[in-house]
C-alpha cells in the first residue's frame, strides 16, 4: 500500500487539504483492495484553518514514511514555513520521496528551495508573486500541473484534483485512475488538457520601458494585419534589434506578443458577445477562421467553442 502524507500548514485552503484525502482514500484496486493510506500530518496537534480548526493525528515525522507528501494550498502564501516544515520536506526529498504542491502550496515548497532550478505552476492569480519571489523556479503560469519526476506542482483547486489523478495513474495505471475520476464524477483527461482558464484584460506591458509606446499602438487595433517589418518599422529599428528587445523586455517576439494579445482580446469576446468565432477571429487580426482556432487552442489549451460554452455569456 502506498502511504500519502498531507501536510496541514497553518492558514492551510481546506479545499486542497480535502482533495487528495478524498481522492486517494477512495481508490481502489481492481482486487478492491485501498490503494493508498492517507495521514494529516503536522507541526502542531492543532492546525488554524482560517474557518475551523484542523485536529492532525500524526506528526512532521510521519512525513520520512510516506512514499508521496502533498503540500496543499495556504491562504496566506508570503508566510514563512518554521525551520521543523523546511528540514522535514528537505529530508524527504533527499530520501527520494515524491512531493507535490496544491495551488499556493507552491510557496512554502518554494522555500524550501526543493523547487530551485525546476518548471513550476500555482494558480495564475499567484504566479506573478511566485516568481517574483522566487526567480531561481522557471514560473509557469499557463498549465494544470508540471511533473519533473519526484517534485510536482499544480494550479488551482481543481486542477489539484488533476494532479492527484496523475499519481494515481503514475503508480497504479489508467484503468485505476479512471476509477477513481468517476467516483469524483470528473474527467480523467480535463478537456483543455493540461492549459488554466487565464483572463487576462490586457497584455501586460513593462511599464516605463522603450517599447510602451510600440505596445500601446499594437494594442490600440489588434485587428490590423501587421508584419514583423510592420512593427520595426513604427518602432524604428531594424528587425533585429526589435526582436532582441522585444526578448530582453517581454520574453516574446513580437509576433508572439501580439498573438497572445489577440487571443486575450478573443477570450473577452467570447465571454461578453454572442458574435461567431469566424467574426471574432476576423475582429482580432487572424487571417482565417482555421488560424484563429489553431493559435487560440494552442494558447488556451480548448477550442474557441469550448472556451465560450465554459465562460460565455448565458442564453
Amino acid at each position: 500500500m502506498h502511504t500519502v502524507a498531507v501536510l496541514a500548514l497553518d492558514q492551510v485552503i481546506p479545499f486542497d487539504l480535502s482533495t487528495p484525502l478524498e481522492v486517494f482514500a477512495r481508490t481502489r484496486l481492481p482486487d478492491g483492495r485501498t490503494a493508498y493510506q492517507v495521514r494529516v500530518c503536522a507541526e502542531r496537534p492543532q492546525v488554524d484553518a482560517g474557518t475551523f480548526t484542523l485536529t492532525a493525528p500524526w506528526a512532521l515525522d510521519a512525513l520520512a514514511a510516506a512514499d508521496t507528501i502533498i503540500v496543499p494550498g495556504t491562504a496566506d502564501p508570503a508566510a514563512p514555513i518554521s525551520p521543523a516544515v523546511r528540514d522535514a520536506l528537505r529530508a524527504a526529498a533527499k530520501d527520494g520521496t515524491r512531493i507535490a504542491s496544491l495551488c499556493t502550496g507552491a510557496f512554502p515548497l518554494a522555500a524550501t528551495g526543493l523547487l530551485d532550478g525546476l518548471r513550476a505552476t500555482t494558480h495564475w492569480v499567484a504566479a506573478d508573486l511566485l516568481a517574483a519571489t522566487h526567480p531561481e523556479i522557471e514560473v509557469d503560469p499557463d498549465v494544470l500541473y508540471v511533473d519533473n519526476g519526484q517534485i510536482l506542482t499544480s494550479a488551482g483547486a481543481a486542477a489539484g484534483l488533476d494532479l492527484c489523478l496523475h499519481m494515481i495513474r503514475s503508480d497504479y495505471g489508467s484503468a485505476v485512475a479512471a476509477d477513481a475520476a468517476r467516483l469524483s464524477v470528473v474527467p480523467l483527461e480535463r478537456e483543455g488538457g493540461q492549459a488554466q482558464f487565464i483572463v487576462h484584460p490586457h497584455t501586460p506591458t513593462p511599464q516605463g520601458s522603450a517599447l510602451e509606446p510600440l505596445l500601446g499602438w499594437l494594442q490600440e487595433d489588434l485587428g490590423r494585419e501587421l508584419t514583423l517589418a510592420d512593427i520595426a518599422a513604427r518602432a524604428g529599428l531594424s528587425t533585429r534589434t526589435l526582436i532582441r528587445r522585444f526578448r530582453d523586455q517581454t520574453g516574446v517576439t513580437p509576433l508572439q506578443w501580439l498573438h497572445r494579445a489577440r487571443v486575450r482580446q478573443a477570450q473577452h469576446l467570447l465571454e461578453t458577445t454572442a458574435h461567431s468565432v469566424e467574426r471574432i477571429g476576423a475582429q482580432v487580426g487572424f487571417g482565417s477562421p482555421t488560424a484563429f482556432r489553431d493559435r487560440f487552442k494552442r494558447t488556451t489549451g480548448v477550442s474557441p467553442q469550448a472556451y465560450r460554452r465554459a465562460f460565455g455569456p448565458l442564453s
